[in-house]
């Protein structure tokens, strides 16, 4: 608490539990390292257009003049062509500009994994709330269905159904190609995404339905309505905020390793685990173009990993004050 003098006396002014979690954010090197590389990638996504006119070409345009006339497939220069007008070289074999793929497959990565983790958190809250709140046969059969689901060997089995949906959404009326593709990952990936905010979302509210706060508003005639999203969802938004920023990473990863089994976005578009997968035939004769890509991924995954625990750590009321 803080105790500020005020016309000679000492008033003390206490602070918020978030305004606690948030000095210790604050406080945290790691938390402010990491924020500032995923804002850093955020920025990079957000201004790709920039960056087209300002190289004036597209990520899709080829150049093949920047390609070696004797052998075709290897790029003119040091470390894979780079240059002033390259600024991360060239993509062997078609000569598109690499730092141009890098920055609209951070813009393609980011925009599939955010959304399948909002999709896979609004799914998990609701599941979680109407499986704790509920109880009894309901809780039973959600309960049931987060198991099984969780039990799937998820890589394994969005390469097997993917094709599936994506048929299915074609005769949705959507056309082929990345327009169906780019949503059936988000549902795949979401729908092996939503059990594990669920759980925690089901455990948080059968610990609190019991609470005399809720008892209190049960007794004055509330309705289950009130109950759940007035009184129990509003002190579930630190568990949950931390499971959301420990999701993130994971869905990353899975985009990309999707992508890389050749069940994601397909070429021409952008995304780093189609650009892992172009650079397997040349990473001895151009490493630069498997080294880009890869250690975007380690780092952003790492950065969303230690602001999670950042923010993990800072919302635990047993933390140091």
């Amino acid at each position: 608490m803080s105790t500020p003098i005020v016309a000679g006396k000492v008033r003390v002014v206490g602070r918020s539990p978030l305004r606690m979690a948030w000095d210790r954010i604050k406080q945290d090197r790691s938390a402010k390292i990491a924020s500032g590389i995923i804002g850093f990638f955020l920025l990079l996504a957000l201004t790709a257009p920039v960056f087209t006119w300002i190289m004036h070409t597209t990520p899709d345009e080829f150049h093949p003049e920047t390609l070696d006339p004797e052998f075709a497939t290897n790029p003119i220069g040091r470390f894979g062509g780079i240059s002033g007008t390259h600024w991360f070289g060239v993509e062997p074999r078609t000569g598109r500009d690499v730092f141009l793929r890098f920055v609209y497959g951070a813009r393609t990565s980011l925009t599939i994994a955010l959304t399948a983790t909002l999709v896979a958190t609004v799914i998990g809250i609701i599941v979680g709330l109407i499986s704790g709140f509920f109880g009894g046969k309901t809780d039973l059969a959600l309960s049931r269905t987060m198991e099984i689901t969780l039990a799937f060997p998820s890589i394994l089995f969005a390469l097997a159904i993917t094709p599936v949906l994506e048929n299915v959404f074609e005769d949705l009326g959507l056309p082929p190609g990345n327009t169906t593709r780019i949503p059936v990952m988000i549902f795949v990936l979401a729908m092996f995404g939503w059990p594990y905010i669920a759980r925690i979302v089901r455990g948080q509210v059968i610990s609190l339905r019991e609470r005399e706060f809720v008892e209190a508003a049960r007794a004055l005639g509330a309705s289950r309505f009130h109950l759940v999203f007035n009184q129990i969802l509003p002190n579930l938004w630190a568990p949950i905020l931390v499971t959301v920023a420990l999701n993130i990473p994971t869905m990353i990863t899975a985009e990309a390793a999707l992508t890389f089994l050749g069940a994601g976005v397909i070429d021409p578009a952008s995304d780093w685990g189609a650009m892992l997968l172009a650079s397997v035939p040349f990473y001895s004769i151009n490493p630069t173009y498997t080294f880009i890509p890869g250690f975007a991924l380690f780092l952003l995954v790492l950065s969303f990993s230690l602001l999670g625990d950042s923010i993990r750590d800072a919302l635990d009321p047993r933390g140091s004050r």
